[in-house]
């Protein structure tokens, strides 16, 4: 339950702000995602209020009141923000709210208490803590939010229909929320996400892109894309990922199902990073395994090329989905080298192999041995250790060559304009062949990775490109 004194400990200004809306005559709320993590003991630095009549002048008056920043107006929806102590605040008048089907911008008015606890989207956040006089630290609890928490349940508040039609994108907070808090979704609201996915079409692309990377940042990111699949609602937001179910694969080291092994490769990395990057590159590694199926006799079905081919979706993927060009060439590199350690592990790996990867994956070399290391999944546990252990012998030696010759940053320690010179040479091809060279004589192992070899084999083979 609530122990408004605990809280109190941990926010005194809530305090302050309570005896502020006594002196202006208001009355006042903390409502939302605040209550909820109070009570699953998480810590929030955003808080939402609620007040009874004008928020918007009550916010400016309390933040002259108590001390706060600067205060920060959205008349459109009718909401006011400052910050106090590394806090962000943020205070709401109680409104009604009805939409148009085109649209999920609401026509606003002016609602009570109830109003405006009913419009919200789940019952775990329609928990409100008063801070009036009359009933100071009361946990009211209208629609069952507590014993939802308790039975770690997600429910909407309305009938779900009438909920999600208002703003789809709470199909998306739906099962982001389950995601991380690793919570169960009613019946009910699944059957209203499968019936009302196609609506999600009236959201803007970013703020649908934005749940679902906060899906992939969740503890346990396959909870979030599994009900997106098998609600129908991934193929409407993320179609290439709806097509890897029932893509067979060979079962050796994998799930049979492409889908769900993918589910099972984000699990696996999400414990080893909190970049959500990372997160993607393991989401999408296979995500051209259903252009290149094919079947080859006493082998099985076959993927040949998948990679390169995913490499060259990536960008169209990038723009519909609006996410960050500089992230795209990160995410390429990782799809396109993702199964170069797997083959490396596969056989009798020379120096040159080595460092010739080490090179290709560059600074983003860690980054890759995660990926490949969760990418190895299996039911066949025997078989999983065995072949992840003969992946981290290979993997310990591409770490010891890495340290051993500094290969991160490799390029050439004779550079371009030293060879023009030694070479009598002006900016051509041939510049770029004699580097080349000398790179593969590092690389090969002909010569150790320093400037003065470097430079005595420039001398020993320049004659040949001359």
């Amino acid at each position: 339950m609530i122990n408004i004194s605990q809280i109190e400990k941990s926010y005194p200004f809530l305090k302050k702000i309570a005896e502020a809306a006594t002196e202006l005559h208001t009355e006042i709320y903390i409502v939302g995602g605040f209550v909820r993590d109070i009570i699953l003991e998480r810590e929030k630095k955003e808080i939402d209020f609620l007040v009874i009549g004008d928020g918007i002048s009550f916010t400016e008056q309390l933040s002259g009141i108590i001390g706060g920043d600067k205060v920060s107006v959205f008349k459109n929806f009718g909401t006011a923000h400052f910050r106090y102590n590394d806090y962000d605040l943020e205070f709401v008048g109680a409104r009604k709210e009805s939409y148009d089907r085109t649209s999920r911008k609401p026509v606003v008015t002016n609602g009570s208490f109830f109003d405006d606890i009913s419009r919200r989207d789940f019952t775990i956040n329609t928990l409100a803590l008063s801070l009036n006089k009359k009933n100071y630290g009361e946990l009211i609890d209208t629609f069952g939010g507590l014993a939802d928490l308790e039975q770690k349940l997600l429910r909407t508040p309305l009938n779900p229909e009438e909920t999600f039609s208002d703003d789809p994108l709470r199909i998306m907070r739906a099962f982001r929320f389950a995601s991380q808090l690793n919570f169960n979704v009613a019946g009910e609201i699944k059957t209203a996400a499968r019936s009302m996915a196609e609506r999600l079409q009236i959201v803007s692309q970013e703020r649908i892109t934005d749940e679902f990377l906060k899906i992939l940042s969740s503890p346990k990111p396959s909870i979030g894309l599994r009900l997106l699949q098998e609600n129908g609602v991934m193929r409407f937001i993320f179609p290439e990922v709806a097509n890897l179910q029932g893509v067979d694969q060979r079962q050796d080291f994998h799930h049979k199902d492409v889908f769900y092994h993918t589910c099972k490769v984000v699990d696996n990395i999400a414990p080893n990073t909190n970049n959500v990057w990372l997160r993607f590159a393991a989401l999408v590694h296979d995500i051209a395994k259903p252009q290149t199926k094919r079947f080859v006799e006493n082998i099985g079905w076959t993927f040949h090329g998948h990679e390169d081919l995913g490499v060259r979706i990536m960008k169209g993927i990038f723009t519909r989905l609006k996410l960050p060009f500089h992230q795209l060439e990160y995410i390429r590199k990782l799809v396109r080298l993702h199964l170069r350690p797997i083959a490396l592990a596969k056989e009798e790996v020379t120096d040159s192999a080595v460092r010739r990867f080490i090179v290709e994956a560059g600074e983003d070399l860690h980054d890759l041995i995660t990926l490949c290391r969760a990418d190895i999944t299996s039911k066949n546990m025997e078989k999983v250790s065995e072949y992840l252990a003969n992946y981290e012998r290979v993997m310990n030696r591409v770490l010891e060559v890495e340290e051993k010759d500094k290969l991160r940053a490799f390029q050439s320690p004779v550079r371009g304009e030293e060879i023009m010179q030694i070479c009598n040479l002006k900016p051509s091809k041939k510049v770029g062949e004699i580097k080349t060279a000398i790179e593969d004589a590092i690389l090969d192992g002909i010569i150790p990775n320093t400037y003065e070899d470097a430079l005595g084999y420039l001398y020993k083979i320049k004659e040949k490109y001359l």
